[in-house]
């Protein structure tokens, strides 16, 4: 009798060991791994980008001679990038830092207003995303590393003169915040930040539990192992509340009122704990998670000019009131 309970004990204990392992293999490939993140589409808290400001920069970007630029990563992939020159000359550049499963061209109604004030314009497809390698998204962790060389790519383009921005929108926004958490050159003057999370471990609970109803622990450390061995990080590693923390360039924070993809509650977190003095915060109110920008243009274009004017040498810089060029 003792012997039939002890296996039925340890059949038990390798039948929610098998189902933990499984549960994680499968959070880690809906979540992580490079694959179709169709479920998105069907989320509420992701407003479709119906804007037409939206569509008439997609007309725009088609109608641009973007170079592609190519790249190899610090671990070997070959990561792309689209890239405009300015119409005149100047010192100016940008690069756009764009969201979760998307590429870079999504970022294209910044693209416009920033080419339309003179700057140089990047537009990296992140590692696991467009036409970039990769079979695993960092979440801006490894992808910091790669936004240092795009950095050094537009600095030897535009020369040693350049002045920086780095401007991203949601996981672009934890991008352009973790790599502010890195030694920069002095090119890169200031960052944009647009609904970015705390942290990918903070990220990855609130969705565990707002997607799926179920709890961080056991599954979120163990899917951080599986993350680990296939991917080259910890979910922990990943803090962009520390990284801010180590920030010496000025930050401009933006976020919607309405986020409940990514809670409105942690840009406050970040914004507390970066370093920067000048560290303006801009809450765009009723607006959903990617959209301040489309929710209230004016006050968007008129606080990212603001802060750009106070950290860019005097050039004539100019954002287009209607979206349009």
């Amino acid at each position: 009798m003792t012997h039939v309970v002890l296996w039925t004990v340890a059949a038990a204990c390798a039948a929610l060991v098998l189902a933990l392992a499984l549960v994680c293999l499968y959070l880690y490939r809906v979540a992580i791994a490079r694959s179709s993140k169709a479920f998105l589409g069907a989320d509420p808290s992701l407003p479709e980008n119906e804007a037409s400001s939206w569509h008439s920069a997609a007309a725009w970007y088609a109608g641009q001679p973007f170079e592609l630029v190519e790249m190899k990563s610090f671990d070997g992939l070959k990561l792309r990038a689209h890239y405009l020159p300015a119409a005149d000359a100047s010192r100016r550049a940008v690069v756009l830092a764009h969201g979760y499963s998307g590429q870079g061209e999504d970022m294209a109604a910044f693209a416009r207003e920033y080419h339309a004030a003179g700057y140089h314009v990047l537009m990296p497809d992140a590692r696991g995303h467009g036409h970039s390698e990769g079979r695993y998204i960092g979440f801006g962790w490894h992808e910091r590393k790669d936004y240092a060389r795009w950095i050094d790519e537009l600095v030897r383009r535009v020369g040693a003169d350049a002045q920086i921005v780095l401007h991203g929108i949601s996981m672009g926004g934890a991008t352009v915040l973790m790599t502010s958490g890195e030694p920069l050159p002095p090119q890169v003057k200031c960052i944009v930040s647009d609904c970015a999370y705390s942290s990918v471990k903070e990220i990855l609970a609130y969705q565990l539990k707002r997607m799926y109803k179920l709890p961080s622990f056991p599954l979120l450390p163990l899917t951080s192992l599986v993350c680990r061995l296939r991917a080259g990080y910890f979910f922990g590693e990943a803090s962009v509340v520390r990284q801010v923390s180590k920030a010496e360039r000025p930050i401009l924070f933006i976020h919607g009122s309405s986020d409940t993809f990514v809670p409105t509650a942690m840009v406050h977190k970040l914004h507390e704990a970066a370093a920067p003095p000048d560290k303006p915060l801009l809450i765009v109110p009723g607006a959903q998670h990617g959209s301040a920008y489309t929710t209230d243009p004016e006050t968007y274009k008129g606080e990212v000019l603001a802060f750009l004017s106070r950290h860019l040498s005097p050039e004539t810089v100019r954002m287009t009131s209607s979206g349009e060029v």
